[in-house]
C-alpha cells in the first residue's frame, strides 16, 4: 500500500484515544470521532495497572502517568471494624514487572493521551449514523450528514456502542442489582499515605479509597437495590452516608466531606461475554467489545491492551484485515478471563449474608501468599518484549 493505512475510530473515551496514540505512533492516518459535543472531562476515578503500562510499552508508547498520579505503594483490604484482612500484592508485582501501577482520574489519563495527539485528528459531535461496507474500504454516515471512508474501522464508543450493534444487533445490558456511588474530592486523613489503597467489606456493600495524588482522594461505594432503584438513584451525600452507618470513620468522613452533586451514580452493569467483534474491516475494542464491572480496576487496563495488541498486529501483518483476526483472536481470551472474574468478584463481594461474608473474609485472610501472588500474576503479566504473532 502506497499511502499510510487509514483508521477510523468511532469513540474518543480511554479506548480510542489510547488506540489513537498507538496508530499515530506507527504511522497511520488516523480520525477519531465522539458523538458527544466535547471530550468528556467529568468522571472519577480509574487505576492504569502494571499489565497495562507493560501493554503500552511494548509498542513504545510512555504516558509518564506517575506524573498525572499516584503509583500504589501499599493495597489494603478491611472489614467494616477496621480490622486489616490482607494486603494485596499489587505493589510487588508491579516492581518485578518494572512498570508502576498508577491510579489518577479520568481526566488526568485523558490530558496524558491527549498529549501524545494530534488533536486536529479528534471530531466531536459526530454520532455514528450508518455503516457501509466494501471489498476495498469501509465508510461511516454521521447524524449530521458528515462523512469520511477508511481502510479500517475500530468500535471504541462505549458499552452503548453503535457499532457494536451494527455487528451483533441489540443486546440488553446485564444488570448486577447493586448501585456504584464515585467520587472525587481533596481529603487528608492520616492513614491515606501516598500510593494508599484500601477496600472496605461489608455485608453487601464495599467502599473504596485511593490515594490519586494532588492532595485528592478518589472514592467509590456500593450497595445491593435493584437495577431499576440504581437507574433512578437521587439522593444526597447524607443518603450514602446512612448506607455505612457505623463503618470506619474515615468512611464517613469522606462521603460526608464530598458535595452531593460532586457524587456520580451508576447502576453495576456489563454485558456477557461474546466472542463476535468484528468481520471484514470492522473491529471492536475496550468497552464496546468486552463492558466488565470495575470490581478487577482493569476496564481501562483492558482498552489499552487492547490499543497496544492492535498496535503489534497491524505492525506485523502485512493485511489489515487479516490483522484485525488475528488481534480478535489474541484478545478474546484474555478479556473473556476479566470479564467473567470481575463478575465472579463482584458478586462475592456484594454477598449480603453474615456467614457467606464471614467465609469470604476468612477465604482471603488464610489463603497462602504463593497462591494469592500467582493469582495476581495471571491478571497483571503482559508479554512485555518483542511480541510476535507466534509469542503471543
Amino acid at each position: 500500500m502506497s499511502r499510510p493505512l487509514k483508521v477510523i475510530i468511532a469513540g474518543a473515551g480511554i479506548g480510542g484515544l489510547t488506540t489513537a496514540v498507538v496508530l499515530q505512533r506507527l504511522g497511520y492516518e488516523v480520525e477519531v470521532y465522539e458523538q458527544a459535543t466535547t471530550l468528556r472531562t467529568a468522571g472519577s476515578g480509574l487505576s492504569v495497572i502494571t499489565n497495562a503500562v507493560a501493554a503500552l510499552s511494548s509498542i513504545g508508547v510512555n504516558l509518564k502517568l506517575e506524573n498525572f498520579g499516584a503509583p500504589v505503594k501499599n493495597f489494603e483490604v478491611r472489614n467494616v471494624k477496621d480490622q486489616l484482612i490482607r494486603r494485596m500484592p499489587v505493589p510487588e508485582i508491579s516492581s518485578s514487572n518494572g512498570f508502576d501501577s498508577v491510579c489518577l482520574s479520568r481526566k488526568a489519563l485523558q490530558e496524558a493521551l491527549l498529549q501524545q495527539l494530534d488533536q486536529s485528528i479528534i471530531h466531536v459531535d459526530a454520532k455514528v449514523d450508518k455503516i457501509i461496507e466494501s471489498d476495498n474500504a469501509v465508510t461511516v454516515r454521521f447524524a449530521d450528514g458528515r462523512e469520511t471512508q477508511g481502510d479500517l474501522l475500530i468500535g471504541a464508543d462505549g458499552i452503548h456502542s453503535v457499532v457494536r450493534e451494527y455487528l451483533q444487533g441489540n443486546q440488553p445490558l446485564r444488570a448486577s442489582d447493586y448501585i456504584c456511588w464515585l467520587a472525587i474530592t481533596r481529603y487528608q486523613h492520616p492513614q491515606i499515605t501516598p500510593g494508599y489503597v484500601v477496600h472496605y467489606l461489608g455485608q453487601g456493600k464495599r467502599v473504596g479509597l485511593i490515594d490519586i495524588g494532588g492532595g485528592e482522594v478518589y472514592w467509590w461505594g456500593t450497595a445491593n437495590m435493584s437495577n431499576e432503584q440504581a437507574c433512578h438513584w437521587e439522593g444526597s451525600n447524607q443518603d450514602v452516608l446512612a448506607y455505612f452507618e457505623g463503618w470506619p470513620t474515615i468512611v464517613s468522613d469522606i462521603i460526608s466531606q464530598t458535595p452531593s452533586e460532586d457524587i456520580i451514580s451508576v447502576s453495576a452493569q456489563d454485558r456477557p461475554f461474546s466472542p463476535l467483534w468484528g468481520k471484514g474491516r470492522i473491529t471492536l475494542l475496550g468497552d464496546a467489545a468486552h463492558p466488565m464491572l470495575t470490581t478487577l480496576g482493569q476496564g481501562a487496563g483492558m482498552a489499552i491492551e487492547d490499543a497496544a495488541v492492535l498496535g503489534h498486529m497491524l505492525k506485523q501483518q502485512p493485511d489489515p484485515v487479516a490483522a484485525l483476526r488475528q488481534y480478535e483472536k489474541v484478545r478474546i481470551p484474555r478479556t473473556e478471563l476479566f470479564v467473567d472474574e470481575s463478575k465472579i468478584q463482584s458478586d462475592l463481594g456484594q454477598k449480603d449474608g453474615i456467614f457467606d461474608c464471614q467465609q469470604r473474609d476468612l477465604s482471603l485472610q488464610s489463603l497462602p501468599e504463593t497462591a494469592l501472588r500467582e493469582d495476581f500474576e495471571r491478571f497483571l503479566h503482559f508479554p512485555v518484549g518483542d511480541l510476535t504473532l507466534q509469542t503471543l
